[in-house]
């Protein structure tokens, strides 16, 4: 099946290039990233999230992208999370995601656990900041103040994230304590910074509430980042913002800054896209909706 890459970067210069929610254990979306090549030998490629579920599915994406670029950085999506019954190993919460982590390396594959790397091709140079961030029900459904309120709401509307189910905060008594001890310790890190090159944020999730603003359903924003991050792209000088989760491919912006969500999403998402849809966005050239 052809890859829905119309409007992909021509070939010369290479180029910083992103995408998220391959979801490939769905045949038709792995069968595009079987087909997913590089413009140039030199593109790295960042990849924000929800490669897939299982291990198995989750190595050989990555192991299949880090063969074909220049460089991978890859930060979790709430599906890699995910322990799904019967999937080897079988690990919860924050042992999870240090196996994913230990994966990456052994493939050569950066993740919010690494030094920032600086990119020097076109466009640049910026520093790519992968984050690993999660949630906090801070953003929260119209007329819902608290998480009791709007959880209640979501469980009477059926629309409530899997994540309930199969995302385990072990050791942390919860989501949001691990989503607090993840922001601490990248604030801190932002901190030490020590020079001016322009920051390139990659999360799962966005930044900001506002493109949760268009989801068909609002009671679904509550698992789609935090209210904590939602003056870095101010506080830090950066040059975009990459994100997924959403599966609403597009671009938007907010104090001057370009958010992009590269998601391809589920093949009933993609497929019904007028003209197909470009499935690598390209990071710091200007693109449309």
């Amino acid at each position: 099946m052809p890859a829905p890459q119309d409007g992909q970067p021509v070939r010369g210069e290479s180029r910083l290039l992103a995408v998220s929610d391959l979801h490939v254990a769905y045949p038709e979306n792995r069968a595009i990233l079987q087909e997913l090549k590089p413009a140039t030998p030199g593109d790295w490629l960042l990849v924000a999230g929800d490669v897939a579920e299982r291990m198995a599915d989750i190595t050989w994406a990555l192991r299949l992208l880090a063969a074909r670029f220049e460089r991978v950085i890859w930060v979790p999506g709430n599906h890699e999370l995910w322990s799904p019954h019967g999937d080897e190993p079988d690990l919860r919460g924050v042992a999870r995601y240090e196996h994913l982590v230990g994966i990456c390396r052994d493939l050569g594959i950066l993740t919010p656990e690494d030094a920032y790397p600086v990119w020097e091709g076109s466009g640049g140079p910026v520093r790519i900041v992968p984050l690993f961030l999660l949630y906090d029900y801070t953003f929260l459904p119209p007329g819902h103040h608290t998480k009791d309120s709007a959880l209640a709401y979501a469980q009477s509307t059926g629309v409530v994230c899997t994540d309930e189910y199969l995302l385990h905060p072990d050791p942390f008594p919860s989501r949001e304590a691990w989503c607090r001890a993840r922001v601490e310790t990248t604030e801190r890190r932002l901190a030490e910074l020590d020079d001016d090159v322009p920051l390139v944020f990659v999360n799962h999730y966005p930044l900001v509430r506002e493109p949760t603003d268009i989801l068909r359903y609002p009671e679904f924003a509550q698992w789609c980042g935090t209210t904590a991050t939602r003056d870095w792209h101010r506080r830090h000088r950066t040059a975009a913002v990459i994100y997924g989760h959403l599966h609403i491919p597009r671009v938007t912006w907010y104090d001057g800054v370009r958010f992009e969500e590269v998601s391809l999403g589920y093949p009933r998402e993609w497929q019904p896209r007028p003209g197909g849809r470009r499935l690598l966005r390209d990071v710091l050239v200007e693109s449309g909706d």
